[in-house]
């Protein structure tokens, strides 16, 4: 399956783009992803957002599968003075259809690729407790830095643990 997948940056949202994103989006909320969103996620909300992640400092990384959006991911590049060695990654999403098949392993691998073209040494991410990505990022040699309770709100309204993982790019 991976080897049918390919790997894009985006630069600017298509209309179409922006569709299907606002789908995957949508579709991962609603499937419990903690991603900055609560479901139900309407997709005025979702468009919304989509429609102003495109900028210099945060890179668009999306995975097609016969040219429709199953995963993306995001780069952000840090801008402060003291920071410019450092990136974060935001929203790893892969369709739950085809979650499994190495899609979010090759999101993460392209945007590790773009951070060293951008001269970053450190990446930093964070994701909930307990959910499936954190074995994703301890198989890809993240270090775990820290935990912080009460993070983050559930559907359900319970506060969840977030886990922050770093990684050197040296």
């Amino acid at each position: 399956m991976s080897e049918e997948i390919s790997i894009e940056i985006i630069d600017a949202l298509s209309r179409d783009e922006i569709q299907q994103l606002s789908e995957l989006l949508i579709e991962v909320v609603n499937e419990g992803a903690s991603i900055g969103f609560l479901p139900p996620l309407k997709e005025v909300e979702a468009r919304t957002y989509l429609e102003s992640i495109i900028e210099p400092s945060n890179l668009l990384l999306v995975a097609k599968f016969k040219d429709k959006i199953v995963g993306s991911v995001q780069l952000q590049l840090a801008s402060k003075p003291n920071a410019s060695h450092r990136s974060e990654i935001a929203k790893l999403m892969t369709h739950p259809k085809f979650q499994r098949k190495g899609i979010g392993r090759l999101l993460m691998s392209k945007a590790e690729d773009l951070a060293r073209e951008n001269n970053r040494s450190l990446i930093i991410l964070d994701t909930r407790e307990g959910d499936p990505s954190n074995l994703l990022y301890t198989s890809l040699n993240y270090i775990e830095a820290g935990r912080i309770p009460n993070y983050a709100k559930s559907a359900n309204g319970q506060l969840d643990t977030t886990v922050y993982y770093y990684k050197s790019l040296l």
